[in-house]
């Protein structure tokens, strides 16, 4: 029996629009490839593109310090690696959730349901016309539920 603690769900606010960088020159048949999360890429943007401090990144991804400190070193390692050794990054799965996720019911109603609502009270109802037909509305770039759209993305994207 498995006793490590599950893994948290980390709060991105959006998925990166471009999810695969090649080097150039490098034939795609011979090129490796690293995979970078897209909780990892979140700590990348909020402490090296936003210049947060750490404290206010783990807040803003809702995980400890220590957490966002480890998300952010295997980044950085990761990029690294891909940078200085000729390899291609691809930006996909993780332990994700959006930041807010957009619903809509079977009448066409719409609204957008917090992260922390989302972790602790997933809607079961829409709230204006009271219907459980409802259904999340997935952000561009991703394929299905909570991170995991990695599938969608493995071959046949022209990359």
């Amino acid at each position: 029996m498995d006793m490590s603690r599950p893994t948290k769900w980390r709060r991105v606010a959006s998925i990166p629009e471009v999810n695969y960088f090649k080097p150039a020159g490098i034939p795609l048949r011979i090129l490796e490839e690293v995979n970078l999360s897209v909780e990892e890429a979140e700590a990348i943007r909020l402490k090296d593109l936003e210049s947060l401090e750490q404290e206010s990144c783990a807040e803003k991804m809702s995980v400890s310090r220590q957490t966002f400190q480890r998300v952010l070193a295997s980044a950085r390692q990761k990029i690294a690696d891909a940078l200085l050794n000729g390899k291609a990054i691809r930006i996909e799965g993780g332990n994700f959730e959006m930041l807010r996720r957009r619903f809509r019911c079977g009448e066409g109603h719409e609204w957008d349901v917090p992260f922390e609502t989302m972790i602790s009270a997933p809607p079961e109802l829409c709230p204006e016309c009271k219907t459980p037909s409802i259904m999340p509305l997935l952000p561009a770039g991703m394929g299905s539920g909570r991170g995991d759209w990695k599938k969608r993305h493995r071959r046949g994207l022209g990359w």
